[in-house]
């Protein structure tokens, strides 16, 4: 009896599943706000030079740019005390005095620092660090949930989130802030890494891929809440602080969470996964056949996993195999280049001139019809199919947008969105997919390195739009190139459609052999239908 079979039997489709994904999903429509939070916490207002304290009174006169709109980051230079240029020539010089805001609609952490001109490289950094939180605790948090258990990693992250993020409110300076965020990115990442785990080993193999894509809805509408809350709230500090105060009670609720079943046999902790089972089992309405589970039972359909499991796990088992060698590059790959193409879109908002908040409505969106398409994908076309389809879809889309004029905002608009959709979608695939290609005994480690190679995609994305200094096209030609290259990886992965998961990388071998075998087999009759006619010799045939 494999894991699978034991949930099947308490009823792997009841009312525990359904609240487990509800108290799964809350917290991932708050984490929405937190990934994207600086869109409108960073959002750069309209500025120019400050007056020189000793500079007479009367209209401030700007130099004008190229654009034919009037500089951001200089001035006009002129003696102490004398009254100011009245016309548009004239030296310049940078603005030495500060800058002053229209901070009328809503204000920032650029206004509050001045995080502009020579310094605006300092608003991507944030972003970055934020970033680097998520890559360095899935590092770290991968690894220690294998260790301690899904459920403990789940909980501390939901109280690390809630503490780092109220801290980012009250952040005096902008290094603080950015230590709060970096932290905040530490426990997006424990939260990301223990919900997919929960999320699909508590259900029955043919309703994984449904289960996954509807915790994805709840990212999807998360989308929809922050420009509400962003357009209530023009205030940076205060809306920074109701996305955070949420996961204390995150914090709370998931106490009520089942540890996972897997890893408590898999650990050793067999009596505790009985009594787990026989709750779920009569919360189902089932509690004969959860009482039929016997200790024996268990021990003895899952003694070859739990041997297996003793074995000391690490990074290193991920390349231990050809297969699991070539997975990991593939799904490396395909990771680094969704969050690397994503991030580039949904943080590049202001740059398409369409109002801020209306954009991000359509950004969220698209994520509805995308996510519904691509979990029927998955479900009848299959995992690789899909996955390579959706990065070279969203690929072309950046790459188009090298080719349409800065004029052209509508079109430019539409093509941001749907390769911003296809991405959303690719996210979702990953997601699942990658949970069914690893083994049950490296499954965490694995999901912390693919989510690690998204998040250095993340993480480098804000860093690669600064080459927009040396041509703005630079860019677009990085993320849809990257794109392409992480479709083309997803071809080369195994497919995983209506497969148990695997317990142990024997599993996942055998997997390949058999894939290898089916398509051999097509190969060999169709020889065999081709092999020509032999030359008929007179006097051997029938008389």
């Amino acid at each position: 009896m494999t894991f699978a079979e034991l949930v099947d039997r308490v009823a792997s489709n009841g009312p525990f599943q359904f609240l487990h994904t509800v108290l799964l999903g809350l917290p991932i429509l708050g984490m929405a706000n937190h990934n994207l939070l600086q869109i409108f916490t960073a959002a750069t207002p309209t500025h120019h030079c400050r007056p020189p304290p000793n500079a007479s009174a009367g209209p401030w006169v700007l130099p004008m740019g190229q654009n034919g709109k009037p500089e951001t980051c200089l001035r006009f230079t002129y003696p102490s005390n004398a009254s100011l240029p009245n016309d548009t020539q004239g030296t310049t010089e940078p603005c030495l005095d500060g800058w002053t805001y229209d901070v009328s609609s809503r204000d920032s952490i650029v206004a509050e620092w001045d995080l502009v001109c020579n310094s605006n490289k300092l608003k991507e950094l944030a972003q970055s660090i934020f970033m680097a939180g998520i890559l360095i605790g899935g590092l770290m948090l991968g690894a220690l949930s294998d260790r301690f258990g899904r459920k403990p990693i789940l909980t501390c992250s939901y109280l690390l989130l809630a503490a780092s993020g109220s801290g980012a409110a009250f952040s005096p300076t902008f290094p603080t802030y950015a230590v709060f965020r970096f932290l905040c990115g530490f426990g997006i990442s424990g939260i990301t890494l223990s919900t997919v785990i929960l999320n699909v080993e508590w259900v029955s193999t043919r309703m994984r891929a449904i289960k996954s894509i509807l915790v994805g809805y709840f990212y999807t509408f998360g989308q929809f809440i922050l420009p509400g809350l962003a357009y209530a709230i023009p205030q940076w500090r205060w809306l920074q602080l109701t996305v955070s105060i949420p996961f204390f009670a995150f914090f709370l609720l998931s106490w009520w969470q089942p540890e996972s079943i897997r890893w408590m046999v898999l650990s050793g902790r067999s009596s505790k996964a009985l009594k787990t089972l026989r709750q779920v089992a009569a919360f189902n309405g089932k509690k004969e056949e959860g009482q039929k589970l016997s200790l024996e039972e268990i021990k003895l359909n899952t003694q070859k996993e739990v041997a297996l499991a003793k074995a000391k796990r690490s990074v290193a088992d991920l390349f231990r195999t050809p297969i699991l060698r070539r997975m990991t590059f593939c799904l490396s790959l395909a990771w680094f280049s969704t969050g690397f193409a994503y991030y580039s879109l949904a943080m590049g908002v202001e740059e398409f001139g369409v109002n801020l908040y209306i954009l991000q409505l359509i950004f969220g969106g698209v994520d509805v019809p995308a996510k519904f398409i691509t979990m029927l994908a998955i479900s009848y076309l299959g995992r690789h199919t899909t996955e390579a389809a959706l990065l070279l879809l969203a690929g072309g889309c950046i790459l188009s947008l090298i080719f349409v004029p800065a004029d052209l905002m509508t079109l430019r608009t539409v093509l941001a969105v749907f390769g911003k959709g296809c991405l959303s979608g690719s996210f979702s695939c990953l997601f699942l997919f990658t949970s069914e290609l690893y083994p049950t005994v490296t499954r965490q480690t694995g999901m912390g390195i693919s989510n690690m190679w998204a998040r250095v995609g993340s993480m480098t994305a804000p860093l690669v739009k600064i080459t927009a200094e040396l041509k703005p096209f630079i860019p677009n030609v990085i993320f849809g190139s990257i794109a392409l290259l992480g479709g083309s990886a997803a071809l080369f992965l195994p497919e995983t459609l209506n497969r148990p998961l695997p317990e142990t990388v024997e599993d996942v071998e055998n997997w390949s052999l058999r894939a290898k075998e089916s398509k051999q087999e097509p190969e060999a009759e169709k020889a065999s239908q081709r092999i020509p006619l032999q030359p008929h010799e007179p006097g051997l045939g029938p008389s």
